[in-house]
This record gives C-alpha cells, structure tokens and sequence, in this order.
C-alpha cells in the first residue's frame, strides 16, 4: 500500500473546501474556522461550475491552494438516485475528476476526497471494511452515484500510486444535521422522516407514511462529527498505510427504531404506516471504522442529541425552507 505522508497544513496556509454551501462544506467550514484556520478558500456554483474542466483548471491554477476538499457531490435519498440516475453519474464524475485532476496539474500535493459508504457491495459481510471494495454488485437503486464515487477513489490511488501524492478517501456513513436536504422529493431517510413526522404533527397528528418495511440497520453519523474527521485526517502527525478510511459511528439501528426516535423528538401522536411494496434498499449498512479509531479519532455526538439538535435547527428554518421549495 502506498504511503500516505501527514497533510498538517499551517495556519496560514490555504485550504480550498469544494461544496462548501452544502451540509458537509458548511460543516467543515465551520469547524476550521473555530479551530484558527484563516484562510479558506470557496467559490458558490455561480463563481465556478464545478463540471467545467477549463473553469477548475483556471481557479486552481490562479489559487494555488495548499488543501484541498471535495464535499462537492449531487446527493439524494433512494427516489433520487432512483428517479435521476444519470444527473447522478454525470454531474458526480465532472466534479471529483475535474478537481483532482486540476490539483494534480497543479502540482497540489494534499486532497481530501468525500465519498459514501454506497460504495460497499449491497450484500458485503457486515461491518464495512474497506477491502470490500469492488468485491460484488452494487445496491441497484444508487448504483450510478457509486460508481461515480469509486471512479474517485480510484482516481486518487492512481495518482499517489503513480506521482506519491497524499489523496485520501474518506467514506462516511449516512449523515444528517444543520442544512440537511429536508425536500421529501430528494432528501435522505432521517431528514425526510423529520420533515413528515413534523408536517403530520402540524396537521392534527395525522398518520405518517414510510418506505419499506423498516426492518433494514442503518448507521447514521452528525455532519459536525464528520467535519471534526476531516480536520483530524488533516492533520493527522504521522504517515498512514492506507488511503481509503470509512468514517462513521460504529453503531446501527432498525429504520423502525429510527422512526420512533424521530417521532418522539417531533413529538408525533399519530401512527406510522409502512409501505411495504416500496424498496428497502440494501439490508444492512455499518461500517467498519477501526481504521480512523485506531488513529485516535471517535464519533461524539449521540444519534438522539444529534436528532434534536437538527430537529430544532429545522424548526428555526422552516420558512426559509419552503421559500427555497417554492422557487425552484
């Protein structure tokens, strides 16, 4: 395996973060600059369009950054990967290839790359360890977005097998928190479930229906969490062996314990109707995070706290939210 050199940027160096409006980049964003890190570089989808190969090419070549994340992705739950699978492929491939191919013209030693754990095969063992990569098919339903996020993995051990770079992967579990996607046509299963259980709450405690059967584990992990991963890789003292590192809680739960959780922090009276001629999605999803914990970084934020504290930062923004809704 490929030696991964320590990134440890200085504070006055200059950290490029890709995506940084979105949960994740937001999150990260706001982690460096509470811990001192001065000079942050970003550019909204208007400044630069991320699947423009020339338009990378210049700004990376014109900023010269000394880091650079890639939290940029087109992200969605199961009906938008569903329903969009070749936005999902596409706009996924433009953006990681044209950054990291622009960071190595630019001889830009140190990247951090996002992707998910929907790169793990549908019935890997569980936990998810990071050799099971490529090792069988794919769950149907967000198979374009993984490949799209492998193709970036890949793309990362090529040019540190082949040029010594320090590129790593970072694979987290399924996230949530402040400035999730709360659109129940494209969000994801913990926002979506706050978003219904709140609006049935709100129109007399009406019954609330999900997907599935609720009988698949999911681990889920606080955006905050994840940031605070990413800024520990950075600057982590010491070479590492591997390049590709699942991030996550190392803990899962039945989407119907989920839903009970969410419904009791919404404070929802009514009942839950489960779908059962809707898709599950793959069985089970835990990752196997004995690679960054062994490093000395763990998860803090318990999934309940974590839940509430997302839950009262929606409440605070739904308004903004469904502006947002209306406009596009």
């Amino acid at each position: 395996m490929v030696q991964i050199n320590s990134i440890l940027p200085e504070m006055n160096e200059k950290i490029y973060i890709a995506g940084h409006k979105g949960m994740v980049g937001s999150a990260i964003v706001d982690n460096l600059t509470n811990y001192h890190y001065k000079h942050l570089l970003t550019a909204t989808s208007k400044e630069l369009d991320l699947r423009n190969q020339n338009d990378v090419n210049k700004f990376i070549d014109n900023h010269k950054p000394d880091v650079i994340i890639i939290a940029a992705a087109r992200v969605g739950g199961i009906l938008a990967n569903n329903d969009y699978p070749w936005q999902f492929l596409y706009d996924n491939l433009m953006i990681e290839a044209n950054l990291i191919n622009a960071a190595h013209n630019n001889n830009i030693q140190n990247l951090i790359f996002l992707g998910s754990s929907c790169i793990y095969p549908k019935m890997a063992q569980q936990p998810l360890k990071e050799e099971y990569l490529l090792t069988g098919p794919l769950e149907p339903t967000n198979e374009c977005y993984a490949i799209a996020k492998i193709t970036g993995i890949k793309m990362c051990q090529a040019l540190n097998k082949q040029f010594g770079r320090n590129y790593v992967s970072m694979m987290p579990t399924n996230l949530y928190g402040p400035r999730d996607n709360f659109d129940l046509k494209t969000s994801h299963v913990l926002p979506a479930m706050i978003r219904k259980f709140h609006e049935a709450k709100e129109n007399g405690h009406m019954s609330v229906p999900l997907w599935g059967s609720g009988s698949p584990m999911r681990e889920f992990l606080h955006v905050e969490d994840l940031a605070s991963s990413v800024r520990f890789i950075m600057e982590y003292r010491g070479g590492m062996d591997y390049d590709l590192i699942n991030i996550g809680s190392g803990k899962d739960l039945a989407i119907k314990e989920l839903a009970e959780i969410v419904q009791e922090i919404v404070g929802h009276k009514g009942e839950i109707e489960w779908d059962v001629n809707k898709p599950d999605g793959t069985p089970r999803k835990l990752m196997d995070v004995s690679r960054i914990n062994e490093l000395g970084w763990k998860a803090e934020i318990g999934l309940k706290e974590g839940i509430q504290r997302t839950y009262n930062w929606f409440l605070s923004n739904i308004e903004r939210i469904k502006e947002v809704e209306i406009k596009s």
